[in-house]
């Protein structure tokens, strides 16, 4: 039963993988036209000289914000963990 259960799970993966092969996008064409857009009107809609700042910070401003907070509390998680105690010194 497990073998059987490993070869479906392997043939849905590899179905997966030639179906994503399928759907790529040619090396350097864009999948949609939101770079045009970004790249036409990021100065006039957000106020900065870099386009890539302007999709960082004022586009997506909400996801960077929670990539810090992530980062934030991993780091914080890790100092936790390995802080010395008064006991310890």
């Amino acid at each position: 039963m497990r073998k059987i259960a490993g070869a479906i799970a392997f043939v849905i993966f590899f179905a997966f993988l030639l179906f994503s092969m399928y759907e790529l996008h040619e090396f350097g064409k864009p999948p949609s036209d939101m770079d045009d857009y970004i790249i036409q009107n990021a100065q006039n809609e957000t106020g900065a000289n870099n386009a890539v700042t302007s999709v960082v910070f004022d586009y997506r401003g909400y996801d960077t914000l929670g990539e810090a907070t992530v980062l934030f509390t991993a780091i914080a998680g890790v100092m936790i963990l390995f802080r010395r105690g008064k006991d310890e010194e």
